[in-house]
């Protein structure tokens, strides 16, 4: 399979090759699937062994109209069949409401689920894409959406909650608000293919708000929620007026055998089907421990069945894929070709504990080597195929935020004693300066605010004629986007000198400033600064560098670190820590997790009260 991993994917229109096709190139048996959002749960292994027991009559016969299917749905949801349609996935289902619904344009907060973002533009529609911080953990802020839709004059807005592939999540009365505030719209859609997988409150779903409103479509999964992505099945939920509209266009049986036999098999299942959603939160808090304790891996709060999570320092997502694949026989969903997202991002479904056991370690080989914490590989080459790698993220990652190429940074840090470096047992536990994840707890020095922090623990300010970094709200065309003005870098990029436990003597302050300055004259040499992005050191900057004298205080850089966000934790910083993981930082939760206590299938509008 090595060989030809490259060419499966870039021979695929999808974002991975199908499980059918990797299959094919390594003797009949796919991999271990962290790539596509089931649940392994459910069908239980009964509900298995009936459907191949009925599969010649399944594949032989034509199966009922899409009303009969829809029926027996609603009836086992407790949902007007009027207001239901049913489709051959929901992908279906968003391709007739961008012909029917979407006539100019389309807003949608980017990263998310492709389709929001492709299809209509594939009709010709205008996408207007709001984008998610990473320095605000991905979060989606309500009000500065309807700005950024007002400002733009959008007519349909889309949200998906929890949103995929970051599973951020909004309540249900933040969503309702929403609604609220854009009941002049044409068109709202909230699309919840994986609500069912949330436990942050106890009835999120506003399925019976979208009954009620002239403008609003809720769209649900099926395939996601009962492990069967091969079947295509999915519904929407909306006023009778919108939902048979819908329904008028789709094709005679667009519903399949396999759909038919699966939804009146549900009826007999409903206390399995709630325990996989109780497994799969279970999961999920268990395997965001596990990942987080991998030196600079970041794993952003979840509440979908998967979890989002970028790579250290140096790696990039298609090496590590393909070395995961070919080496470990393990399917992992590189984001590069997601708009809003890169290269240094995957999104990685939550299975049971045995199967994430075999991916840390994978994930440990390839990011490490032989030993845990050794050095990450180094940016793959010829991976030009994955698309999504920002020339902003390339140039950060490259200057680590400062201006100042990475290489020119190490040097200029002096050298310290092992005891007065890291906290932890071993340098191969130091931090990587990505965002949320550390070895060992920083001291309280370096969680400061960096006003507060005392002046030795950075090095000197750069020289007149090295131009610092700006933030990215002052990069030309990016401060117009809403929401971007405010964003500061992201926490990773902080000089690792920020990060040291005791401050040098200030002869050795002295020392860095010297340093920094042929360091950066190096620098200059090797590499011209960028004229676009520069901005000129103030006054008193200048001043100091003449001086070569330790400044008192921090440098007149922008903060580093977010403020802090609520279920993020005490570190303000959007990942989660390896240390002290709790289930309210993964899932938004405060109270202890209840015992499941399936009672039978549960309504569309209250299945979640089952289980949490």
């Amino acid at each position: 399979m090595a060989d030809n991993v490259a060419s499966l994917f870039r021979g695929t229109a999808a974002h991975s090759p199908s499980m059918a096709a990797l299959a094919r190139e390594s003797d009949g048996v796919g991999p271990i699937d962290f790539c596509i959002p089931c649940n392994p749960y459910f069908p239980t292994p009964g509900m298995f062994d009936e459907l191949a027991g009925r599969l010649r009559e399944i594949i032989t016969y034509y199966p009922s109209s899409a009303d009969t299917i829809t029926a027996e749905l609603c009836a086992l949801l407790q949902l007007p069949p009027s207001c239901v349609a049913m489709g051959n996935g929901s992908t279906e289902l968003i391709t007739w409401i961008d012909h029917l619904l979407v006539r100019e344009s389309l807003a949608i907060p980017v990263p998310t689920f492709g389709r929001w973002t492709d299809q209509p533009m594939e009709t010709g529609k205008r996408v207007d894409m709001f984008p998610l911080m990473e320095s605000n953990g991905f979060a989606l802020d309500p009000a500065q959406y309807i700005e950024f839709i007002r400002a733009r004059g959008t007519r349909v807005a889309v949200i998906c909650n929890p949103n995929n592939p970051d599973g951020g999540f909004l309540s249900r009365r933040a969503v309702v608000n929403f609604m609220d505030q854009l009941q002049d719209l044409d068109l709202i859609v909230i699309d919840e293919s994986f609500l069912e997988f949330a436990d942050a409150e106890s009835d999120p779903s506003v399925v019976e708000e979208a009954v009620l409103r002239p403008n609003v479509i809720v769209l649900r999964s099926l395939g996601k929620n009962f492990g069967l992505h091969g079947i295509r099945f999915g519904y929407l939920v909306a006023n009778p007026a919108l939902a048979g509209k819908i329904r008028s266009m789709l094709p005679k049986w667009n519903l399949n055998s396999f759909a038919e036999t699966v939804v009146f098999m549900l009826k007999e299942h409903g206390a399995e089907y709630m325990e996989s959603l109780h497994l799969v939160r279970r999961d999920r808090l268990d395997m965001a421990r596990q990942l987080s304790a991998l030196p600079g891996l970041t794993v952003y709060p979840s509440q979908g069945n998967f979890l989002f999570v970028r790579l250290p320092v140096g790696a990039e997502g298609t090496v590590v894929r393909g070395r995961l694949l070919s080496e470990h026989r393990i399917l992992v969903r590189e984001c590069g070709n997601k708009i809003g997202s890169s290269s240094r991002f995957l999104r990685l479904v939550v299975r049971p504990e045995t199967d994430v056991r075999r991916l840390v370690s994978g994930m440990e080989q390839v990011l490490y080597g032989s030993r845990r914490g050794a050095a990450v590989p180094e940016l793959g080459t010829g991976t030009s195929y994955s698309s999504g790698t920002a020339a902003v993220d390339r140039l950060i990652s490259e200057t680590n935020g400062v201006g100042m190429p990475l290489a020119a940074q190490a040097a200029a840090m002096p050298s310290l004693p092992p005891a007065q470096t890291w906290p932890g047992p071993a340098p191969a536990q130091a931090p990587t300066g990505m965002p949320g994840l550390v070895p060992a707890p920083a001291p309280a020095a370096a969680m400061m605010p960096p006003q507060q922090q005392p002046a030795a623990r950075m090095p000197a300010p750069a020289p007149p004629q090295q131009q610092p970094m700006p933030a990215v709200a002052q990069m030309p065309g990016v401060a117009q986007m809403p929401g971007v003005a405010q964003m500061q870098p992201a926490p990773q990029m902080q000089p690792a000198a920020q990060m040291m436990p005791q401050a040098p003597p200030m002869s050795a302050v002295a020392q860095m400033a010297q340093m920094a300055q042929a360091a950066q004259a190096q620098a200059q040499r090797q590499q011209a600064p960028i004229p676009a992005v520069a901005q000129a050191p103030s006054p008193a900057a200048q001043a100091q560098a003449r001086s070569m004298q330790p400044p008192p205080q921090a440098p007149a850089m922008p903060a580093m670190a977010p403020a802090p966000a609520a279920g993020l934790g005490q570190t303000g910083m959007p990942g989660l820590r390896n240390r002290g993981l709790t289930a309210a930082q993964v899932r938004g939760r405060t109270e202890p997790e209840p015992a499941p206590q399936p009672t039978g299938w549960p309504a569309a509008g209250a299945m979640y009260n089952q289980v949490g």
